[in-house]
């Protein structure tokens, strides 16, 4: 077992992508020489070389349009948007080719792209740099979303989106960079295959879903919630596209509460998609309606009001209570 931080699991998943397969590649805004603002890629152009880590212009659409061509020469890019709100000028060549080639081919080709996306707040950044623009993604049919939320899954979810023949988006929850955990980097054997979710924490009394920087914000609700005597069960989704629907409706409907947690704004985000699937497959089993917790109806705020506009334990355990209440 090796100690990792998340961004360096990431970092080690990388390096060794590039060393099973010559045709992997990273790409983006100061990948290289810098080794990312994060230092996602930190030594990985001077292992590699600067023809398999390509510092890019600063142009998103440029990127993942170059990404695409190279997909289509048989290489597998993995491209880093620097920051979450800087994707959108990438959307076009996302959604418009990256998405659709392969139906557009009928199969016959091939898009094995990752696009790499820090997401989420809680760094003192800006707006365009706090961010959570997953329900865009997972609105766009062809495209796999996935969300890291530790260290573990960072080092095989990253592995595992580079090896697909799909385009993935893949987000990495920034302000969790930084944590640390156990990781074994000896087998793949332990690896849960990067389409499943997961019940990070079982329970009885109800069900909390969440995924990327949020798990760890329910698992603490979760562990607060015992001292009122409840039992509450935290899903980590891993994968929004496609679902897990097997594990979600099997504890929806087995606690019969739930709440849906994440950090984009409540209005039309991905949690009405999770709640309404719940209700219409598990509307007999559930004991209140499906709660959701989530950021604010407003652009992403300045660095001094984000402990108020990201969802905290207390909003989370509030949510819980009214479910309780019904």
């Amino acid at each position: 077992m090796t100690v990792m931080s998340l961004s360096k699991a990431l970092n080690e998943g990388m390096r060794k992508a590039m060393e099973d397969d010559p045709k992997v590649l990273i790409m983006g805004e100061d990948v290289g020489k810098l080794g990312g603002v994060f230092r996602v890629t930190d030594g990985l152009q001077k292992d590699f070389g600067e023809d398999r880590v390509i510092d890019t212009p600063l142009a998103e659409s440029g990127i993942i349009g170059t990404a695409i061509g190279l997909a289509l020469r048989g290489y597998r890019p993995v491209c880093e948007i620097q920051f979450d709100g800087f994707v959108f000028p990438a959307a076009d060549q996302i959604i418009t080719q990256l998405a659709k080639m392969p139906m557009r081919s009928l199969g016959a080709i091939k898009l094995p792209v990752v696009v790499r996306i820090p997401c989420g707040g809680g760094i003192g950044a800006v707006e365009h740099h706090s961010e959570s623009p997953e329900a865009y993604f997972t609105h766009t049919a062809g495209l796999r979303v996935v969300a890291c939320s530790n260290p573990a899954d960072a080092y095989s979810m990253i592995q595992q989106a580079i090896r697909s023949d799909d385009p993935v988006v893949f987000f990495e929850p920034k302000r969790r960079y930084w944590e640390k955990a156990d990781i074994d980097t000896s087998t793949g054997d332990w690896w849960t295959p990067f389409d499943k979710g997961r019940v990070v924490r079982p329970g009885t009394d109800a069900t909390l879903i969440a995924y990327g920087p949020m798990v760890k914000t329910c698992l603490e609700a979760a562990t607060a919630a015992e001292d009122d005597g409840r039992s509450l069960e935290v899903i980590d989704l891993r994968s929004l596209n496609p679902l897990d629907q097997p594990l979600v409706m099997e504890s929806a409907s087995r606690t019969g509460r739930v709440v849906v947690v994440h950090e984009a704004p409540v209005n039309n985000g991905f949690g009405a998609e999770l709640a309404a699937r719940i209700t219409e497959r598990c509307f007999y089993r559930l004991e209140a309606p499906v709660l959701r917790v989530g950021g604010f109806s407003t652009p992403y705020p300045p660095s001094k009001l984000e402990e108020h506009y990201l969802p905290d334990l207390d909003r989370v355990l509030d949510a819980v209570d009214r479910a309780f209440g019904y």
